[in-house]
């Protein structure tokens, strides 16, 4: 459920109903029949309540040591059992230690976005809500670093219009120790693109019009050696589509601020409302997915390059191939896409339960793991995959699980 461009109901609402959605998902249903593919294992589940959250909508990151880091949306220590929000860490034999859980006040809570780590051990990221200033009935959200001691520093609490609030999406850095994002808010309410110096000093790079340049940013943006950004808004560019919101953009950003579209996406063959992220290949080629459009009408993943030109990759919805794609995907030395669909594949009671897949240099997809929304978990298409150790994918399940908090999993590709 997509809030439509200018509007300004707070973006609580969404990944609340994301949190009902995996919620209410794990009470439906009963343990389906065990995974059979033996390259999966689950490697944590969510316990949720005052111990390590729960509802995890985030991708993961990891240091030398094989230590994997991410955030949880609910959940964690604190408030009797209903937190709002952790970042952990998980070893690699397996124990979980929460090294912050959000209070919902000046500090933050909502992480909905994952983390990035420096070369010192400190984390950031960004809060959907909390901080020190209110933004329909909720805090505008904030972007915060958190040291290897678990202690938490705002380096930025959100003002609410003109400045910008309610960012879902992760942090970016530059060599210089600049972070950028996205979030919501903007001159005209349409989203931002904003820059958080050093020293914690925000700066708007950019705000978004709900015209041609593009509305509603919720996946991160990318960086590149000479400066530019390169993301994508899932609502704006034509706006004659649909629903007349526009169906969404890729753009450049200069270091001057200044705006490129790159694509804007009709809703049909070429896809529509992206909601992820973007990554780039040495060619300069960026690869990305879309919720909607393609050959059956329920997203695709393509290519873009560097001269705008799009190729459709995969369009999904045949079959049991996954639908509506969120995330992002990741690219491995040989040119295969790998990512995850938080629907398709298996049924989960009403819903369907999400799929991880592989797309190859020719094109051709493979579906290498089917959630049956059992102990393996269920919806796990809203975060990035991480590939490590060359051959094995880890990533997140929202719903579901032992517990029916989610799940991380691992998946030898």
């Amino acid at each position: 459920m997509r809030k439509p461009a200018g509007e300004s109901a707070g973006p609580q609402m969404q990944s609340r109903l994301k949190v009902m959605f995996v919620c209410a998902t794990a009470l439906l249903l009963a343990p389906l029949s065990p995974a059979s593919a033996r390259s999966f294992a689950v490697i944590h589940a969510f316990q949720g309540g005052n111990d390590d959250g729960s509802a995890s909508v985030s991708g993961l990151i990891s240091d030398r040591a094989g230590n994997l880091y991410g955030a949880t949306l609910s959940g964690g220590p604190g408030n009797g059992g209903h937190g709002y929000g952790t970042v952990y860490k998980l070893a690699p034999d397996g124990t979980v230690t929460v090294l912050y859980a959000f209070q919902a006040g000046s500090d933050g809570e909502l992480p909905y976005a994952g983390v990035i780590r420096d070369k010192k051990g400190n984390l950031y990221g960004t809060t959907e809500a909390g901080g020190g200033t209110v933004c329909d009935g909720y805090g505008c959200g904030t972007v915060f670093r958190i040291a290897p001691d678990g202690t938490e520093a705002l380096l930025h609490s959100f003002q609410g219009l003109p400045d910008a609030f309610g960012p879902t999406s992760g942090l970016a850095a530059d060599n210089a120790g600049n972070f950028y994002g996205t979030a919501h808010g903007g001159t005209d309410n349409c989203g931002t693109v904003f820059k958080i110096a050093p020293d914690g000093t925000e700066t708007i790079l950019h705000s978004f019009t709900c015209g041609s340049d593009g509305a509603d940013p919720f996946g991160s943006v990318i960086v590149d050696s000479g400066g530019s950004l390169y993301g994508m808004t899932t609502t704006g560019g034509n706006t004659q589509l649909c629903g007349r919101a526009g169906c969404g953009v890729v753009y450049k950003l200069a270091p001057d601020g200044s705006e490129t579209v790159l694509h804007t996406f009709t809703g049909g063959k070429d896809g529509g409302e992206p909601d992820g992220n973007l990554i780039a290949d040495a060619a300069g080629n960026l690869y990305g997915m879309t919720t909607i459009g393609g050959r059956h009408g329920l997203g695709v993943a393509f290519r873009l390059a560097p001269d705008g030109t799009e190729t459709v990759l995969h369009s999904f919805g045949h079959g049991l191939d996954g639908q509506e794609p969120e995330a992002g995907l990741v690219l491995d030395n040989a040119g295969n896409l790998y990512g995850t669909t938080p629907f398709g594949g298996l049924s989960c009671g009403f819903f369907t339960c999400g799929t991880v897949f592989r797309i190859a240099s020719d094109g051709t997809e493979k579906v290498l793991y089917r959630f049956t929304g059992g102990s393996d978990g269920c919806g796990p298409g809203w975060a990035d995959t991480l590939l490590v150790k060359r051959h094995t994918l880890v990533g997140t399940a929202s719903g579901c699980g032992a517990d029916g908090n989610g799940t991380i999993f691992e998946l030898k590709k």
